[in-house]
This record gives structure tokens, C-alpha cells and sequence, in this order.
């Protein structure tokens, strides 16, 4: 029995000793270097909206395909590493600084519940990283489709279920925080469509639906894809070092590696919530 209470022990001390080596890297880096570069990021994507906007005004199609491209990107890059920063904490040591720029970048940017994409994404996804085909990959599956269904055209659905799941999952909150993210759900929707109308001049409803759509949709791809695949994560180095397992490979290869052993990965995985205390 020796061995079975050795190996848990051993994995704790590894877990305190990876913790140690981030808190010294954290402490020996500037302001700019934890916060500086990805709020000047974001600052950039917020700063190039109005210039993407004005854009979908021009009649030429270059122009027009310019705005297209500049607002597919400033959402990508506000809801993706936004969302990823806010939902770590990253962007501000002020704790209520933190949770008034949670609920900017997910409930107003990318229309889901704050809660749910912190559990989620902390609890669920980076407890889970690298164990292909027994954990992170698990939190997306629908075995419902088939591969390339999956791989090609469910990404673009993210911007209509997106909103669909938060509210989804509201039956689960209490009822302030259920107001609160569908009012602030409901303002980034409706001033991405208000703009489009009144600043893009949009002439009518389903164009401006249309184009949010379109700019929401334009990068879906590799958001899903970077989620299932499970590509080089910050501690590959540690993990080489203790011999522990670990994946790491290119997106086109892990891109081949999924359409191959899509039934494996994503059909016959086993939920997540079977897979707590695996590791």
C-alpha cells in the first residue's frame, strides 16, 4: 500500500513545486511584462473598432473586406485573450478592478455568463490540459455530430449559442446575477447591432444581423479547434524536466490527429464530471 500513498504525495509536491517556480517568475517581472503587454493589446483592439466600423460604410469591396477582417480580429482579441486574462485575474491586482473587467469581456464582449466561463474555464479546462482523449477535450464534445460537421461547420453556431448556453445556464444562479447578465448580454448584442446601423449605415435589420454574424463567426475556427487540440502549454518545460506526460505538436498535425480519431477523442470520451480526481 506504501506506493499507492507515495504517488499522491508525489504529485502534491510536484503541484507546490511548479507553484513555487510561477511565483518567482511573477515576482521577477515588471508591471509591463504582467499586465503592460496584454492591456496594450486590448487598448490596440478597442482603439481599431471605431476604424472598422467606419470601414463597412465604403462601397468598395476591399474597404468593406478590410472592416470585415479588422472587426473579426478586435472580437477575437476581446473576447478570446480578454476573456482568457479576466477570467485569471490578469489584468489588474485590484480585485474590483478584476471583476468589473470579468464582466466587460465575458458578459458584454462575448455574451456568456461570468460565473459559468470562470468555473469553467479555471476549474474544468486547465484541471484537465493534455490528458488527450480523457479530459480537456471533453468539456466540447458533442457527440451528436460527426467529425467534420464538428471540425467545420459548428464553430460557426459560437456567436448563436453562445448567448443560447449563458442563458441557459442562468437557471442555475441567483436572480441578481441572472438581471445582471442578461442586461449586460443584452448591451454588448444590441450596441454591436446599433452601431452597425448607425455608424456602418446598415439599411436594414437582417444586414446588420447578418454582419454581426459574419464579424463574430471569422475566427471561430481556431478558438474551438485551440480548446480540443491542446497545444503547448506555459509549463511544458517543468513537465519535460519530471518526466511527467505531456503533449505538445503542431495545429495542422493535432488538426490531422483529431479528424482521424474523432470518434476516440470526442464520441467516446467520458464526460468530465467522471474524470474528477483522475489525476
Amino acid at each position: 500500500m506504501e506506493p499507492a500513498r507515495s504517488a499522491p504525495q508525489r504529485g502534491e509536491a510536484l503541484l507546490r513545486e511548479l507553484e513555487v517556480l510561477v511565483q518567482d517568475v511573477v515576482r521577477m517581472s515588471s508591471w509591463w511584462e504582467r499586465h503592460g503587454v496584454d492591456c496594450a493589446i486590448l487598448a490596440l483592439s478597442l482603439l481599431a473598432l471605431p476604424a472598422g466600423f467606419l470601414c463597412l460604410r465604403s462601397e468598395n469591396a476591399l474597404v468593406f473586406s478590410s472592416g470585415i477582417t479588422v472587426l473579426g480580429v478586435c472580437h477575437y482579441t476581446l473576447t478570446v485573450k480578454g476573456s482568457h486574462l479576466a477570467t485569471h485575474g490578469a489584468l489588474t491586482e485590484s480585485k474590483r478592478w478584476s471583476k468589473i473587467w470579468l464582466l466587460f469581456f465575458v458578459e458584454v464582449c462575448t455574451a456568456f455568463t461570468a460565473e459559468h466561463a470562470t468555473h469553467g474555464h479555471v476549474k474544468m479546462h486547465h484541471a484537465y490540459t493534455n490528458v488527450v482523449g480523457l479530459g480537456d477535450s471533453s468539456t466540447w464534445r458533442l457527440p451528436c455530430l460527426n467529425r467534420y460537421v464538428y471540425m467545420f461547420l459548428a464553430p460557426l453556431l459560437l456567436p448563436v449559442a453562445t448567448p443560447l448556453v449563458a442563458v441557459e445556464r442562468l437557471r442555475k444562479v441567483g436572480l441578481g446575477t441572472a438581471l445582471r447578465t442578461l442586461a449586460l448580454v443584452s448591451l454588448g448584442l444590441y450596441s454591436h447591432y446599433w452601431l452597425l446601423l448607425n455608424v456602418s449605415g446598415f439599411k436594414s435589420p437582417s444586414s446588420a444581423l447578418g454582419c454581426m454574424f459574419v464579424t463574430r463567426s471569422l475566427l471561430a475556427h481556431p478558438y474551438l479547434h485551440v480548446n480540443i487540440f491542446q497545444v503547448k502549454p506555459m509549463v511544458s518545460q517543468f513537465l519535460r524536466e519530471k518526466q511527467l506526460p505531456y503533449n505538445e505538436d503542431s495545429y495542422l498535425a493535432r488538426f490531422r490527429l483529431f479528424l482521424h480519431r474523432y470518434e476516440e477523442f470526442m464520441v467516446q470520451a467520458p464526460p468530465i464530471t467522471e474524470l474528477v480526481g483522475l489525476q
